[in-house]
């Protein structure tokens, strides 16, 4: 059976995504690890809510957003997909007024390692740093990454993306979804 020429370069771009040491834990790492949060992400239809802090200090939540679309991805500084979408979602962020991006850094880091990395890659919308072993309750934790969320202006969720996602397919959905056509 042949794959087909697009499906193989998606099948590695996702395999890609894994932390640089994905090796078990040792048994006193395990005993120290916080267990995962069991969280249920919320169903298309359903209205989220997330509340994060922002590297900048301000907060962002996602009830405050009503009246716009909102863009919440889930990624990583590891993360080859990640990085090739984010100038994308920046040039989003900043170019449609009724489109918001929120980034959720899915990774054990600091703050400052994470402020450093984006200095060298900066872009237009707020990162906040996630809790790997306490993931905001509605959205869970990913099965991969990147992971994205569409939610509608009425806050309800539009639909959810596993792996990357474009400005087109955003744009895309949006208009499909009642929003405005991007031109």
């Amino acid at each position: 059976m042949r794959i087909r020429n697009f499906a193989l370069p998606l099948l590695l771009a996702l395999a890609s995504c894994k932390p640089a040491s994905d090796s078990a834990p040792t048994a006193p790492q395990a005993a120290a690890a916080k267990p995962a949060a069991q969280a249920q992400p919320v169903a298309v239809g359903q209205r989220p809510s997330l509340q994060v802090t922002t590297l900048e200090g301000a907060g962002f939540d996602l009830a405050q957003q009503r009246g716009k679309w909102v863009v919440v991805n889930y990624w990583a500084t590891w993360c080859g997909p990640c990085l090739q979408e984010m100038p994308e979602l920046s040039a989003l962020a900043a170019m449609r007024q009724y489109i918001v991006v929120i980034g959720l850094a899915y990774e054990e880091t600091t703050a400052d390692e994470l402020r450093a990395f984006l200095k060298a890659r900066p872009v237009m919308y707020p990162i906040a740093l996630i809790d790997v072993y306490d993931p905001p309750r509605d959205f869970g934790a990913p099965r991969g990454l990147p992971t994205s969320w569409l939610i509608r202006p009425d806050g309800t969720l539009a639909r959810r993306y596993t792996g990357p996602v474009t400005a087109r397919m955003l744009e895309d959905d949006i208009a499909r979804f009642g929003g405005p056509k991007a031109g």
